[in-house]
């Protein structure tokens, strides 16, 4: 059997690396914060051997990872397979970041320098079949990171404290060596309307004040999942859509009034 010309096995395999990485990913999740080795004895003599499964965390991993293999699928162009592999190593990454930036509002350096690492090694790879992706990759590094500190900087200046952490500087430009300048444009405006929306809900429902720290992280994670499956030109058109519809209400409230 067949789904979108792979057989059903791959993804039956692939969901069960996703189970045994989400697992990993909690792991991750106890060490990064504390500034502690991954890869560690204690993985396997203290980790292990007390394991709680995390049932949520490794059904979630299982089912992106399906979802990455039925979008990108497995082709014969040698930089869809790139496509896949990276995005499989990226993805973890990405859950442990809104975890962790969500319970306590970092996004840990050792995460962020992972994330450019491996960031800097599949740029490397691609640019040997595609220099222009590569090219692409690198702006993107720079516009990701560009971005959010002009942000944090001019934030800083007009509310006169840390508009953004700088860990999200640092995750933006990381992430900006997988999703190239275009994409990462995509992520940036995806994330502040994602943003944009849910902080309004949390204020109008009084879950979180006006003076509430609202971690930035889970929505820059959230915008780049979208990335992966949907192109740049498409987030944008459905964007400008979206912000020409709220343009039009709020003028016709207003004329109603």
């Amino acid at each position: 059997m067949y789904i979108n010309d792979i057989n059903i096995m791959y993804y039956v395999l692939v969901g069960i690396l996703g189970l045994v990485i989400g697992q990993f990913v909690d792991w991750c999740n106890n060490r990064l914060p504390e500034y502690k080795k991954v890869f560690s004895k204690e993985l396997f003599t203290i980790y292990l051997k007390n394991m709680k499964p995390k049932y949520i965390l490794t059904v979630c991993t299982a089912i992106i990872y399906i979802a990455l293999l039925y979008f990108i699928g497995w082709k014969e162009n040698i930089l869809y397979k790139i496509e896949l592999i990276k995005y499989m190593i990226l993805v973890p990454m990405l859950i442990s970041a809104f975890i962790i930036d969500y319970k306590l509002q970092i996004i840990p350096n050792r995460l962020n320098l992972t994330i450019f690492e491996v960031g800097l090694i599949t740029t490397f790879i691609e640019g040997i079949h595609s220099p222009d992706l590569a090219i692409s990759n690198l702006i993107g590094g720079l516009v990701g990171a560009g971005i959010f500190l002009a942000i944090t900087l001019i934030g800083g200046m007009i509310a006169g404290k840390e508009a953004m952490g700088f860990g999200d500087v640092k995750f933006m430009g990381a992430l900006g060596l997988f999703f190239g300048w275009k994409n990462i444009i995509a992520i940036s405006i995806t994330a502040f309307f994602i943003a944009a929306i849910i902080t309004i809900y949390l204020l109008i429902t009084k879950i979180k004040s006006k003076d509430e720290y609202i971690p930035f992280g889970p929505f820059i994670v959230i915008a780049s999942f979208i990335s992966i499956v949907v192109p740049a030109d498409i987030i944008f058109n459905i964007l400008l859509e979206i912000s020409g519809l709220i343009i039009k209400i709020i003028t016709f409230g207003k004329y109603k009034v």
